[in-house]
C-alpha cells in the first residue's frame, strides 16, 4: 500500500509473505492470559507474522530503498512445518508495486536473522544467487560481527547463506551508529533485539516515517513491558523503546510494523494513564 507520494518520493508498504511463531516467544514475561487477548492463536499457540518492508522510490534521483527483504524460500520441509511459511517472498510484494529486483538499488537490513534478510538470496539447483543484483546492502558493523561468531543462543537466527554472499561480492557496507545514508533517510541505531539491530527513520519535509524492525515488532508491543524473549538485551529494548516512542509523539511520526499482520502502520498517543497506545 502506498502511504506518501509527492513530487520527489513515493513510499510502499509491501508484504513478502506471512508465517507463523510461538505467542510465548513474542510476548516474553507477558502471561498469555493478557497478549492472548490481543492476537488470534493457532492450536501449537502460535500467532501470525507478517514481513512487511518498506519501499521507498527517490524520484529525483532515481534510487530506490527496500528495508529487510523478509523470510525468503529457502526451507526444509521440517522448518516449513515449524513456521508454516506462505508461498510468497518479497520479490512478489515487489511485483505488486510494479519493481522487479533488478530496479532495487539500496537495501537497509535492520539486522540479519533470517526473517529479516532470507529474501536476499535464493537456490537456483544447489547454488545460491544474489535477489537483488544491483544493490547496495547496509548493514551496522556491530550486527554483522555478531552473525559471523555467533553463539548458542543466537546461532539458529543467523543463517550465513543469507548474507555471506553479499559479503563476497562486495555489495556489504558496514555502517558504525547513527547514519546518513541519503537526505532524507538515517540508520538509527536500536539495540536490544540484537545489539548492532538498527531502524531507519525517513524525513520529507514535516513528514517522518520510522520502520521499527524487531524494537516494536507489532502494534502489540507499543507498551513498553511487552518485550520479545528473543531480545538479547530486554532492558535495552526497553529503554530505547521508551525514547523513540516519546520522540514518535513529539514529531508525529508514522511507524511501520514489520511483522503486525493486520496494521503495518501507525502514529502513536497517550492514554489516561499517560502510557503509550496506538492512535485511534
Amino acid at each position: 500500500m502506498q502511504i506518501y507520494k509527492d513530487e520527489n518520493f513515493e513510499l510502499f508498504v509491501i508484504n513478502g509473505g506471512n508465517f507463523w511463531l510461538d505467542g510465548g516467544a513474542m510476548f516474553g514475561v507477558v502471561p498469555k492470559n493478557i497478549w492472548g487477548r490481543l492476537i488470534p492463536v493457532n492450536k501449537e499457540n502460535q500467532i501470525p507474522m507478517a514481513t512487511n518492508s518498506l519501499v521507498i522510490k527517490d524520484l529525483q534521483n532515481n534510487r530506490i530503498f527496500l528495508t529487510d527483504t523478509g523470510n525468503g524460500d529457502k526451507y526444509s520441509d521440517k522448518e516449513n512445518s515449524i513456521y508454516k511459511f506462505e508461498d510468497k517472498t518479497i520479490v512478489d510484494g515487489l511485483k505488486e508495486i510494479g519493481i522487479s529486483p533488478k530496479d532495487v538499488t539500496d537495501i537497509i537490513f535492520t539486522h540479519l536473522h533470517f526473517d529479516h534478510c532470507g529474501g536476499s538470496t535464493k537456490l537456483n539447483g544447489e547454488q545460491i544467487e544474489i535477489v537483488f543484483p544491483n544493490a547496495q546492502y547496509y548493514i551496522q558493523n556491530k550486527e554483522w560481527e555478531e552473525a559471523i561468531n555467533t553463539h548458542e543462543r543466537n546461532r539458529a537466527s543467523y543463517l550465513t547463506w543469507d548474507f555471506m554472499p553479499l559479503m563476497e561480492e562486495g555489495k556489504v557496507v558496514l555502517v558504525e551508529g547513527k547514519t546518513e545514508i541519503a537526505g532524507n533517510i538515517s540508520l538509527i541505531p536500536t539495540a536490544g533485539h540484537t545489539l548492532g539491530h538498527q531502524s531507519i527513520l525517513v524525513k520529507i519535509g514535516d513528514n517522518y516515517f520510522f520502520f521499527a524492525g524487531d524494537l516494536i515488532p507489532t502494534t502489540r508491543h507499543i507498551p513498553t513491558p511487552f518485550v520479545m524473549s528473543y531480545d538479547l538485551y530486554p532492558v535495552t529494548t526497553v529503554k530505547i523503546k521508551n525514547k523513540i516512542l516519546q520522540q514518535a509523539i513529539d514529531e508525529n511520526w508514522t511507524l511501520i510494523f514489520e511483522h503486525d499482520h493486520d496494521t503495518p502502520t501507525g502514529n502513536i498517543v497517550l492514554n489516561s494513564k499517560n502510557k503509550f497506545k496506538l492512535r485511534g
